[in-house]
């Protein structure tokens, strides 16, 4: 089930890439050969890079691949990786808890706003915001998880200790 659930979440994001370079050919073809510019084309190019940043941080990179500070993460040893790991962990689910009931409104309050050209609400525009705090929640969930009740695992290794 998990890797279907990860293929699927793979194509979601190939196909809006796939989205964005389309539109973004359209749009020079157009304005440049054709001298008539497409407005929608970059509607749909922004709006489309907006959910594929949020949907591939939050469904298709893994742990191992997320942006880490790692200068001072990779010097220092195993047992404060865990402090840092449990303290940042238990930063980042506190601070999206706190901000989803405001971040849930201002989405509800965003589907009285259209889009330019292809008028789309903006509500669904943002909602990817909501499925990012989610997993982001649930990802450093995990990882708390781990870094309590395993030792020695408290998250992907980085410099010098690498096996």
């Amino acid at each position: 089930m998990r890797r279907i659930a990860r293929l699927f979440a793979d194509h979601v994001a190939v196909g809006l890439m796939a989205t964005m370079f389309v539109c973004f050919l359209l749009q020079i073809a157009f304005r440049y050969v054709l001298n008539h510019p497409l407005g929608w084309t970059e509607e749909v190019t922004v709006i489309c890079w907006v959910w594929v940043v949020l949907w591939v941080a939050s469904f298709v990179l893994t742990d191992d691949e997320e942006v880490r500070f790692d200068i001072v993460y990779g010097a220092v040893g195993p047992r404060v990786r865990r402090a840092f790991t449990i303290v940042t962990s238990v930063a980042i689910i506190v601070l999206l808890l706190l901000s989803l009931p405001a971040s849930w409104r201002y989405v509800a309050f965003m589907k009285r706003e259209h889009s330019a050209y292809l008028h789309m609400r903006f509500d669904f525009v943002y909602s990817i915001y909501l499925l990012f705090v989610v997993a982001a929640v649930v990802r450093h969930g995990r990882l708390l998880w781990r870094a309590l009740r395993v030792r020695g695992i408290a998250a992907p290794a980085v410099g010098p200790d690498i096996p």
